[in-house]
């Protein structure tokens, strides 16, 4: 047993006071949960503790809190972790706030309909079925089904959303977990409204160019959904698949960064506005919208300039790198952009329960351009965040452990390994969220049993 101080943020709305915190001392074992801690508050120490919960298994969803100031899941994280990253430098006292960016309804308690369920239901979350609807069921590709098994492991936490920062500044934002909903359906083939959904989050300035990469969303999920690849994901097949040009600008100005990077190894501040909104060319800066954005934008350059945050010459006429590394951005360019085919890493990799398993590693799985994924032999080991048989890449990460290196995607997504052979299609009830049948079993890959006991 160990001694823990668990400091609650208490809020009642009703009573009319301001929010305070209360501290309380619980005797757990250190692999027990926050959650566990919580309870043994509510039951022996102060019965009007405030907490939602119900299966006590990471399964369900209900115990989102803040703990440490990072969103996740109460029963998914054990008092000993958490006393670790603590408040204090005692290492044992532990901080549990409400989520962000909802109401707060008391204590650990938020109004998940006012905000995130709203948001969920704003994307059409159901899948409008292609005519004729087979009198039988639908035939679907196994690469298919692999490419939205990712967002369909969301159990609607709201971890990602108490803690993305666009959402802090545009609280109208759609959101990282509705935007990985829209995703279950773009990427389904049995939907009819592929496009109509892209232009749909495309044209809303709230919608998927609102997101600003803080990846954020992508730390805090714990199952690996990874909110803000399935955005980046949106953009790139609503840009390059459905050419749609945006009234919010923002493929243009993905594909004007893309550009000048190509053509002078580095950013070219100066050039980036007027090429987004007048043409990818030097004569854009003359076009009547650039020039309406350019007048727009004096005050903040002319105040950077006063404080010395700008350098004029570079400003005018950008940065300059040696030729001979120009030429070495440009070789990376045409390497990717020569590829028949654009591939994306998938992060989703279904492994084994124990990391250190022998023989654990494998190669990532890609998709193709147009969202067919390209599965690869038997997964690493689970993400130490998601904490059952299947994992997600860390941070930053592009290969999985023991994995060759390849060159980049067009999006930045990783490597591009070989793609492997295409295994027979999945037979899916039409409607349903089928999982894709394997052509036979695999001595190296977890059963769906033990992955079921790992969840």
């Amino acid at each position: 047993m160990a001694e823990y101080t668990l400091k609650l943020r208490r809020y009642d709305p009703q009573s009319g006071e301001a929010p305070y915190y209360e501290e309380f001392q619980i005797d757990l074992e250190p692999h027990r949960s926050v959650l566990e801690a919580i309870l043994q508050v509510k039951a022996e120490q102060d019965g009007s503790v405030g907490i939602r919960c119900s299966c006590r298994a990471a399964i369900c969803g209900s115990c989102g809190v803040r703990i440490n100031g990072k969103a996740g899941l109460a029963c998914h994280t054990h008092l000993d972790a958490a006393a670790k990253t603590g408040v204090n430098a005692d290492g044992k006292t532990i901080l549990v706030e409400p989520m962000g960016n909802m109401p707060v309804i008391k204590d650990l308690i938020v109004d998940m309909d006012a905000v995130h369920w709203k948001k969920i239901q704003r994307v059409t979350p159901w899948l409008i079925n292609k005519q004729p609807v087979p009198e039988r069921e639908y035939i679907v590709p196994h690469e298919n089904m692999v490419d939205v098994t990712q967002t369909m492991a969301c159990i609607q936490c709201g971890a990602c959303v108490s803690d993305c920062l666009s959402m802090e500044v545009d609280p109208l934002f759609v959101g990282p977990a509705a935007s990985a909903k829209a995703y279950r359906f773009v990427g389904d083939p049995r939907d009819a409204e592929q496009f109509e959904r892209l232009k749909d989050l495309a044209e809303d300035p709230h919608g998927i160019y609102d997101c600003t990469h803080c990846f954020n969303c992508i730390e805090a999920c714990p199952k690996g959904v990874a909110p803000m690849n399935q955005i980046m994901r949106l953009r790139r097949i609503a840009g390059s698949d459905h050419h749609i040009n945006d009234r919010n600008n923002g493929d243009r100005h993905e594909r004007t960064i893309v550009g000048l990077i190509r053509d002078y190894g580095l950013l070219h501040e100066a050039e980036m506005l007027p090429r987004s909104y007048g043409g990818y060319s030097w004569f854009a800066k003359f076009h009547p919208a650039a020039g309406q954005e350019l007048l727009d934008s004096l005050p903040s350059i002319t105040k950077a300039l006063l404080r010395g945050k700008v350098n004029p010459k570079i400003a005018m006429f950008g940065h300059r790198i040696p030729k001979s590394d120009l030429k070495a951005v440009q070789a990376i360019y045409e390497k990717v952009e020569g590829k028949p085919r654009r591939y994306e890493l998938n992060l989703y990799i279904s492994g084994y329960e124990d990391d250190d398993a022998p023989g654990a590693a494998e190669e990532p799985a890609t998709v193709a351009a147009g969202g067919g994924r390209m599965p690869a032999g038997p997964g690493p080991g689970p993400h130490p965040a998601a904490g059952r048989g299947r994992g997600r890449a860390p941070r930053g990460a592009g290969e999985a452990p023991g994995a060759p290196r390849g060159t980049l995607s067009p999006g930045g997504r990783g490597p591009t390994p070989a793609p492997a052979p295409a295994e027979e299609p999945a037979t899916v009830a039409a409607g349903g969220d089928g999982m894709p049948s394997a052509p036979g079993p695999d001595p190296n890959r977890p059963t769906a049993a033990s992955e079921s006991e790992s969840a």
